[in-house]
């Protein structure tokens, strides 16, 4: 499943955030004061619209406690890495990983020699 770079920041900043309690409740202004912190500046609509769509793609879900909306993240980085790289070996390398590894370890050999 595609994710953008601030849909990745979002998820981070989940991650981050459940990584002492993972039943904590995580509204919109949670996310954007921590992205705050780290200097990302970002208004609360822009969240909410990337969080919404986080939802459509079933990698958050909302519920309401109260008058308040919160979210929680349907699966932890490991999941999302793995389901990302299954998604990309398929794309790049129609499904092979043996290519797709091969194609990492010589990429990283050239990375690493400069």
């Amino acid at each position: 499943m595609a994710c953008g770079s601030l849909e990745i920041e979002i998820l981070n900043t989940f991650w981050n955030l459940t990584a002492s309690d993972e039943d904590i409740d995580i509204s919109i202004q949670d996310i954007v004061d921590e992205l705050s912190k780290n200097g990302t500046e970002r208004a609360y609509t822009t969240i909410k619209t990337v969080m919404d769509r986080l939802v459509t793609k079933s990698i958050l879900v909302r519920y309401k406690v109260g008058k308040k909306f919160f979210y929680k993240v349907t699966m932890d980085k490991r999941e999302m890495a793995l389901d990302m790289l299954k998604e990309f070996t398929n794309n790049f390398f129609n499904g092979n990983y043996a290519e797709m590894m091969h194609f990492v370890e010589r990429e990283m050999s050239e990375i690493l020699v400069k």
